[in-house]
């Protein structure tokens, strides 16, 4: 087996190794926690947050009134094209990989190549099955009973949800937040 085989075999294998998280990272839980707090009177605040959810999709089911929560649940839907995209990668990855086998064990004839019919659907549907889910939205008023002119609002939900609705409620509810969901992890 040449340098050049070796060479070529490990970035076949590394590329399926890249392909494998991200099919992992695009099912993974990215539920966050953040306080946002608003000048405006919270009876405002929830009237307009609960309206943003509803038009995003959001139904409400359930809460408790002595804690002050409102639960929301969605479905998140898998992106049909990115499915069929990731199907292509990994079909012709699999073909790859099929390939460099080929050059490396020559007696096993043409069937390394078949590991495309398997690779390509495969990765399309392990994307399409783990990245459509049912994900909540939990709202929980903190702010107290003096102070009626400042809300303070804990959320829980993706953090990609969070993020939009911080951008846009951010003017017209006059939310401020630490800054947390901008910051990118190190």
């Amino acid at each position: 087996m040449t340098y050049s085989l070796n060479s070529t075999l490990l970035l076949t294998i590394l590329l399926a190794i890249g392909l494998f998280f991200f099919l992992r990272a695009s099912s993974k839980d990215r539920t966050t926690i953040v306080e946002i707090t608003s000048s405006q009177k919270p009876v405002e605040v929830l009237k307009v947050m609960y309206e943003w959810l509803d038009l995003r999709g959001w139904n409400q089911i359930g809460g408790d009134f002595d804690q002050r929560i409102l639960i929301f649940k969605g479905q998140v839907v898998s992106s049909k094209f990115l499915a069929i995209f990731l199907g292509l990668l990994g079909g012709f990855g699999s073909c790859a990989l099929g390939l460099v086998i080929i050059q490396i064990y020559p007696t096993l004839g043409w069937w390394p190549i078949l590991l495309g019919l398997i690779g390509g659907p495969l990765s399309g549907m392990i994307y399409f099955k783990k990245s459509a889910r049912e994900e909540k939205f939990e709202l929980r008023l903190i702010s107290s009973e003096d102070n009626e002119e400042m809300t303070l609002i804990r959320l829980r939900a993706h953090r990609d949800e969070l993020i939009s609705l911080e951008n846009e409620l951010r003017d017209r509810l006059k939310l401020k937040s630490d800054g947390s969901l901008f910051k990118t992890p190190i």
